[in-house]
């Protein structure tokens, strides 16, 4: 029996996600397919709903990814001097 202590998760139709992310209906089939959102099968004839908790870690780990990436052209575009200082000259 249902006693309404536990939060109830709230799933939402992929072609909801799709229009919250601004993106096909198909991509977000494949990232459940992938795990990368959490998803399952209700209803008859089973239509696929996905957890709207997930939506907003895949968001999170997107914009994480973004971060890491930009972080990374940083430090591609970065020459050396500009890291270590001018080359030590020795009077010999």
């Amino acid at each position: 029996m249902f006693d309404g202590s536990a939060a109830v998760p709230r799933y939402l139709a992929v072609a909801q996600v799709a229009e919250l992310l601004d993106v096909q209906a198909d991509e977000i089939l494949e990232l459940i397919l992938q795990g990368r959102l959490r998803g399952a099968r209700l209803g008859a004839p089973g239509a696929w709903r996905v957890e709207e908790g997930s939506i907003a870690e895949y968001l999170a780990e997107q914009t994480e990814d973004a971060r890491l990436r930009a972080l990374w052209r940083q430090a591609n575009a970065a020459s050396f001097p500009e890291l270590w200082g001018p080359p030590i000259v020795r009077a010999d």
